[in-house]
């Protein structure tokens, strides 16, 4: 199979031929037919992750067609059209008879832990549990950009966040998850405060369903989120992960407010100061959110069918795998608003 490789953190990767995954007993093999390249991506290229062992193939965020299927596997045939959350579980644990696979006690991470989808082949083990159909109505590249970025922003909007109509809630970076909370916290019935950097960022956190955009360059972002809420956020969320962001979204907060840390803190942002004096008087409630576990994904697949949430509009830029490398390694350098998709394959047009 083609792979996108790094034998060593920080240098360019390279586009290889590899030899094609074996089928776990309880797993399956994917055909990818696209991925999506996403921030934490680059941390692991970076060197961020402990779990990364070199030489590496990164990818996270997938979907495609079942190839190969294990004998253990009871639910699932080749042909059928997949994806997977970037956190697939054992399904066994504590934590996982308690529903909560998005933070299993025994992890795997295709892209970290193991060997991703920047490839034309992935396996992923334990298919029973962590697969996830793509139905009718949603396209293949959509369901690609499902399993890190959004899904993770629904679980962190939705299910953590948890604002009522007419709530506002504050985003805090527009990159990818960003810009996917932005647009689920609007769908349903938030009024959005996006904060960025960038103006182009801003534009399109605006045309998924921003009510008011604050450049963190140009305002003061507490300030200017308390006085375009009216006193506060409801519900506020760090999508970038740096030690301002997250005092940011703290400090902006109404009382009984919450506080959703998505972005990864990493490297000189890991141990953030905390404003606790703010928490403590007004009440707050600090959550940290981890993705999203695949029997959980019905309802915002169905939301996605319905056409009330649109994922394939963030979706700026279309790449092949031979440009992976380069895209990868730039990331965070030159960012492009939005997301990037890598076509591995041809493109599907539905799922079903």
């Amino acid at each position: 199979m083609r792979a996108v490789l790094y034998d060593h953190f920080q240098q360019l990767p390279r586009l290889i031929t590899a030899a094609d995954p074996a089928c776990p007993a309880a797993g399956v093999i994917i055909e990818v037919v696209a991925t999506g390249v996403c921030r934490s991506d680059w941390h692991g290229w970076m060197g961020h992750d402990p779990d990364i062992h070199l030489p590496h193939v990164p990818g996270h965020e997938f979907a495609g067609r079942v190839a190969e299927v294990g004998p253990e596997v009871r639910d699932w045939s080749a042909g059928d059209l997949v994806t997977v959350p970037f956190v697939c579980a054992c399904g066994e644990c504590d934590t996982c008879r308690r529903g909560d696979h998005q933070v299993c006690e025994r992890q795997f991470q295709p892209g970290f832990t193991g060997w991703g989808s920047f490839a034309d082949l992935v396996a992923i083990d334990r298919a029973d549990v962590n697969l996830v159909r793509i139905p009718e109505g949603v396209d293949v590249e959509s369901a690609a950009s499902l399993g890190c970025r959004f899904a993770t922003a629904y679980r962190a909007v939705v299910h953590l966040g948890r604002p009522r109509p007419g709530d506002w809630v504050a985003v805090h970076g527009c990159g990818g998850v960003g810009l996917s909370a932005v647009m689920i916290a609007a769908a349903h019935g938030a009024q959005v405060i996006a904060v960025d950097v960038s103006a182009a960022a801003l534009r399109i956190a605006s045309e998924v369903g921003a009510a008011a955009t604050v450049n963190a360059m140009e305002s003061e972002v507490v300030a200017a989120v308390r006085d375009a809420s009216g006193g506060g956020a409801r519900v506020s969320i760090d999508a970038l992960g740096s030690t301002g962001t997250c005092q940011d979204s703290i400090r902006c907060l109404g009382t009984r407010g919450r506080h959703v840390q998505v972005g990864l803190m990493v490297g000189e942002n890991g141990m953030p100061p905390i404003p606790m004096g703010a928490v403590i008087a007004g009440e707050l409630e600090v959550i940290g959110s981890h993705g999203m576990a695949a029997h959980a994904y019905p309802q915002m697949l169905a939301e996605i069918a319905a056409g009330s949430l649109a994922p394939q509009r963030l979706v700026r830029r279309r790449i092949d795998l031979a440009a992976a490398p380069a895209v990868l390694a730039d990331f965070d350098e030159h960012p492009v608003p939005g997301v990037t998709m890598v076509h591995v394959r041809g493109m599907l047009s539905t799922g079903g």
